[in-house]
């Protein structure tokens, strides 16, 4: 015998799942425009397509014009000290894309065309732009960096033939040479160092300015006749243990430089300034070295008492 509360409690579960699986039909039955989703127009997307192809090659085109605008029009007008209106300006060109497409394509096109467009549009147009200036710049088109040291600088004492080398330094360093007590740093003192560049290293002018207690002396001139007599002894003692130069490391690509800065240099701070310039293009190179010589005193040694 089946209680009245147990038959109408199994009825109403019975009656939810029906409704339940109802339900889920319906579901399964809904449209796609019931759903929220556009029906599939095979004509509507290849004409979006096709605007989107236009509106891509547009951009291209347009960013490659203006890359080549700055290049030669904007660029050598334009003065180092002033170069942010270089990429300020042709970046600025993003807000015209919209009023581009308006005025070169047809209006068929342009009722396509959305926001998301034009943000498409605008990172186009800056990494077209980037990648042009890149290759606009540099070597063949253009050279705007002055020729660097090629690794490291060394000094060199000269007494009567015999040669003392100085630890190698990098780009921006001092160096620190000890002198007997009441002596000078006797014998000509050289510099050696190499310069590399991308294009005509041999085509910078360079001068090697020595400061010091005495007063500010212009170094002499080239005088590569010290590196070629003591080759073998420059080879041994700027070589690293890769075998590799540490003056010249790219060989005859870096150009030799060796400066007599002078002789008999008395004891305290001597300021050497390296200063290159270079006719680039489109603008005249220039790089500043500054190193630093002290000569000093080796402390007595003091004896037990």
């Amino acid at each position: 015998m089946v209680d009245l509360n147990t038959a109408m409690a199994a009825a109403a579960g019975e009656r939810q799942k029906r409704l339940a699986d109802e339900g889920k039909e319906r579901k399964k039955r809904r449209s796609g425009s019931d759903l929220g989703i556009e029906p599939f127009d095979p004509v509507k997307h290849v004409s979006k397509e096709k605007a989107e192809t236009v509106s891509m090659w547009l951009v291209i085109a347009f960013s490659v014009v203006i890359s080549l605008l700055m290049r030669y029009v904007l660029m050598p007008r334009t003065t180092v000290e002033k170069s942010d209106i270089l990429y300020l300006a042709p970046l600025s060109a993003i807000l015209v894309i919209p009023q581009l497409h308006r005025m070169v394509l047809p209006e068929s096109l342009n009722e396509i065309y959305t926001k998301g467009t034009w943000f498409k549009a605008g990172f186009l147009h800056t990494f077209t732009f980037l990648a042009m200036a890149l290759l606009l710049v540099n070597p063949p088109m253009g050279d705007i960096v002055a020729p660097q040291l090629a690794d490291k600088w060394v000094l060199v004492q000269d007494e009567n033939g015999e040669l003392n080398f100085s630890n190698t330094k990098g780009a921006n360093s001092a160096l620190t040479w000890e002198v007997e007590s009441g002596s000078r740093l006797t014998g000509d003192i050289w510099l050696l160092f190499g310069l590399a560049d991308n294009v005509n290293v041999e085509g910078a002018n360079v001068t090697v300015e020595l400061t010091n207690n005495a007063g500010t002396d212009l170094a002499i001139s080239n005088d590569l006749g010290f590196w070629d007599s003591n080759m073998d002894a420059i080879n041994n003692n700027t070589t690293s243990k890769s075998g590799k130069s540490r003056l010249v490391p790219h060989g005859d690509l870096d150009q030799k430089f060796a400066l007599l800065l002078g002789s008999d240099l008395s004891v305290g701070e001597h300021e050497i300034t390296v200063t290159i310039v270079e006719q680039g293009d489109p603008w005249e190179n220039t790089r500043v070295y500054e190193w630093s010589l002290k000569v000093v005193e080796k402390l007595p040694v003091q004896t037990a008492s």
